[in-house]
């Protein structure tokens, strides 16, 4: 048998086509929590009530928001249990830490379960696994918990991604299209799980940026599967990842920082996020669509992390977005709240449900192209450019 030389190896090993999104699974956690109860609900259990001007700074916060409800691991009985979790700076990293190790696979193993069963193909074909969650770290990692409770196969290639932040959900699909489209036959499992049971903490008049993220984060896991080739007989290609990039926007160290203390973790926004971001994202969007010959923002689909409202909105007013270009964002952050990493994928899914529920011929509201961005810690920007397929007939 003739053997094969070096390029021919590399040719046999490489898939054909681009790297497509072929399922999406989503989960939270059964505890709801409502926006408008939220203020009351968390000063009470923070015994906070005397601070009364801080208060009504957070139910401004709250009702600014935009969102409408979120979903929490973390309940009253949990808190009143634990309360070093309830006060502003007290030790807690260790009961923190109990929690995450066991509640962010276990949720991320739902959404994955979902998007398996979706799939409809054995799990033993599933090749390579990425695990991302902001909630916690240890070892064995998140990824290989999540490997036993799913019963994948021990020699799945396993990639684990700790304390990332909100951009890591571009990070993942960008990690995903390279293991994809370089190893030929590759089904790869990405799971996003974030709990917000590590950032929790009371509120403090020193530090109103922490009281942001009290008003603003939320629980949730998502997963998709992603894979080059589809068998379309038994595969249902939803999107595909054309291109992908990451870079550090210019003037922005400092603009979003977490640090992971005894105290557990804790977040400081330390300068303008939204207009750092209005400010660069064209940049971004040139570099992505410039090769495909596109300029009008207006005729993408749109997927945005929703760090909150004000970035969203200064987006939208910087590119002369129409309103109906950020539905799907607004949609997932008025139901869950900013979920980090998850938030994209949750989008994601909203958007290919909704055009197929609107009859439209592609996943992407009946557009072909489409953007995706992360914003996150750094400040980081993570794009990725997406095109839509045929809507399959539900």
């Amino acid at each position: 048998m003739a053997s094969m030389t070096v390029e021919e190896v590399r040719q046999a090993q490489r898939a054909e086509g681009p790297a497509t999104v072929l399922v999406i699974g989503t989960a939270t956690p059964s505890n709801v929590i409502y926006q408008a109860d939220y203020p009351d609900y968390y000063f009470r259990i923070t015994k906070s009530e005397h601070l009364t001007s801080l208060k009504e700074k957070f139910k401004r916060m709250c009702e600014k928001s935009m969102i409408r409800k979120r979903y929490m691991h973390l309940n009253e009985e949990i808190l009143t249990e634990n309360p070093n979790v309830c006060a502003y700076m007290a030790p807690s990293l260790d009961v923190r830490q109990d929690m995450v190790v066991v509640e962010v696979p276990k949720l991320g193993k739902e959404a994955a379960a979902k998007a398996i069963k979706e799939w409809g193909q054995p799990k033993s074909k599933i090749t390579h696994l990425i695990f991302c969650t902001t909630s916690g770290v240890d070892m064995p990692g998140a990824d290989y918990q999540l490997t036993k409770l799913l019963g994948l196969r021990p020699s799945v290639n396993r990639f684990m991604m700790y304390q990332q932040g909100c951009f890591a959900g571009g990070t993942v699909l960008r990690l995903a299209k390279d293991l994809a489209e370089n190893n030929r036959g590759a089904r790869v499992l990405v799971v996003c799980s974030e709990i917000t049971a590590v950032t929790f903490r009371g509120p403090s008049e020193s530090h109103l940026d922490s009281l942001v993220g009290q008003a603003l984060f939320g629980d949730g896991a998502a997963a998709v599967i992603v894979g080059s080739d589809p068998d379309t007989a038994v595969e249902r290609p939803l999107f595909e990842l054309v291109s992908a990039s990451q870079t550090i926007l210019p003037d922005s160290e400092g603009a979003i920082d977490g640090h992971l203390r005894e105290v557990g973790l804790t977040f400081h926004l330390l300068k303008d996020v939204p207009g750092l971001i209005s400010k660069n994202i064209e940049r971004s969007l040139t570099g992505a669509f410039a090769p495909l010959g596109i300029s009008d923002w207006n005729s993408l689909f749109w997927i945005a992390h929703p760090g909150g409202p004000a970035i969203l909105d200064q987006v939208e007013a910087k590119l002369g977005l129409q309103k109906e270009k950020m539905r799907a964002t607004r949609h997932v952050l008025s139901e869950y709240g900013n979920m980090s990493s998850a938030c994209v994928l949750f989008i994601l899914d909203e958007m290919r449900k909704t055009s197929a529920k609107m009859g439209k011929a592609t996943t992407g509201e009946g557009l072909d192209w489409g953007v995706l961005f992360g914003f996150g810690p750094g400040l980081t920007v993570e794009t990725v450019v997406l095109h839509s397929l045929p809507n399959a007939a539900e």
